[in-house]
């Protein structure tokens, strides 16, 4: 086992993302949808829910929390609005299906709303708006996840880490491509912390008695035990501001859980009172906005396309060569993956062998 990073391409990645789901019951076209949304996140440079996390999947299928045929179920609908049941599906196909139909209803009618009960983890947040800015509408995207946050002044985990998602279309070659959780941090960053073996930056997580967790294994471990807990966005207190990430998780929690009598909070832990593995029963919402029935969408896109750059352009701190506007990076890092491969550290060369043992996955030749 070599310690040096390995790069691996897409095309070869996102086999082998869609053969692991096949393997474990999946259906092929599923398959499909589930690996495009996770090598969509390593393609973006976001290593917190790309192939990194395949083995949680998995691992999630075996223990029932996921299951692996999706029946998507429409029990609400109106021209402009949907309530799903996803029936603790593979959220990725789930999430999919929901935004397109979002999409689907914008087309006609300018707008189209759709929210979802009983699903599972659906990857990087990012990508459903980014469905939207492709038929070129504005997309909204937001979802509670299991409890890793607490609320300010508090210390005990209730809320997800709960990433709010907007994109919406330029005239340059790249969108506005907001994706972010509104902790300081998730869980996914702990992992790829672990994997790399380094430590937690101060400030992100505390423990029951509000002292910082500074080992990454450590605090997945008191993840489960509900002994560790994400700080909001602004951090402790009020004084930078924690209380506004607090009120934005809420926000998110609201439109994930209200609107479509889902679960919430503490009930989304995927664990039952006899401490066995249940469905996570997570929720998501999904906004497309039809441009055109507001103003011509050029207009739309050159105005969007100014702001970003007057943003850009604008005076720099010192010390400082680049202003940066949210979609810019992953647009530059796609550029570079596309070329050069995704990164594959040590550890994670572990998980991705592990799974090719585990499920007798054949015609794959990985350099480790």
């Amino acid at each position: 086992m070599t310690n040096e990073l390995v790069y691996l391409s897409i095309d070869v990645l996102r086999k082998f993302i869609k053969d692991v789901f096949v393997k474990a019951g999946v259906p092929e076209d599923d398959a499909e949808i589930s690996a495009d949304v996770i090598i969509e996140s390593d393609i973006r440079g976001i290593e917190s829910h790309g192939i990194g996390r395949l083995n949680y999947y998995y691992q999630r299928i075996l223990s029932g929390q996921h299951q692996p045929v999706t029946h998507f179920e429409i029990v609400k609908e109106t021209p402009t609005t949907a309530v799903i049941d996803g029936h603790h599906g593979m959220g990725m196909v789930v999430g999919t299906r929901a935004m397109q139909l979002a999409i689907d209803k914008a087309k006609t009618f300018g707008l189209g709303c759709v929210v979802v009960r009983n699903s599972t983890h659906y990857g990087i947040a990012g990508y459903y708006p980014s469905m939207a800015v492709k038929n070129e509408m504005i997309g909204l995207s937001v979802t509670n996840t299991r409890p890793s946050v607490a609320p300010t002044f508090g210390v005990q985990p209730l809320l997800g880490t709960n990433p709010i998602a907007f994109g919406a279309p330029s005239d340059e070659d790249f969108p506005f491509i907001f994706d972010a959780a509104t902790p300081i941090a998730q869980r996914g960053k702990i992992e790829v912390l672990a994997r790399a073996e380094k430590p937690v930056p101060s400030g992100w997580l505390i423990d029951n008695n509000n002292q910082p967790v500074i080992d990454p294994n450590t605090a997945l471990l008191a993840f489960g035990e509900q002994s560790a807990a994400f700080l909001p966005l602004g951090g402790v207190g009020e004084i930078l501001g924690g209380h506004k990430g607090y009120g934005l998780g809420v926000l998110v929690e609201i439109l994930s859980a209200s609107l479509q009598s889902g679960v919430f909070l503490h009930d989304l832990s995927g664990v039952a009172a006899d401490g066995s593995p249940q469905p996570f029963r997570v929720g998501h919402f999904f906004l497309a906005i039809n441009i055109g029935f507001f103003t011509p969408i050029e207009d739309f896109k050159r105005t969007t396309g100014n702001i970003l750059r007057e943003l850009r352009n604008s005076t720099k701190a010192p010390g400082q060569s680049r202003i940066y506007t949210a979609g810019e990076k992953e647009y530059e890092n796609a550029k570079v993956t596309r070329v050069k491969g995704v990164p594959i550290n040590a550890n994670l060369q572990k998980d991705i062998k592990y799974l090719v043992e585990k499920l007798d996955i054949q015609g794959y030749n990985f350099p480790f």
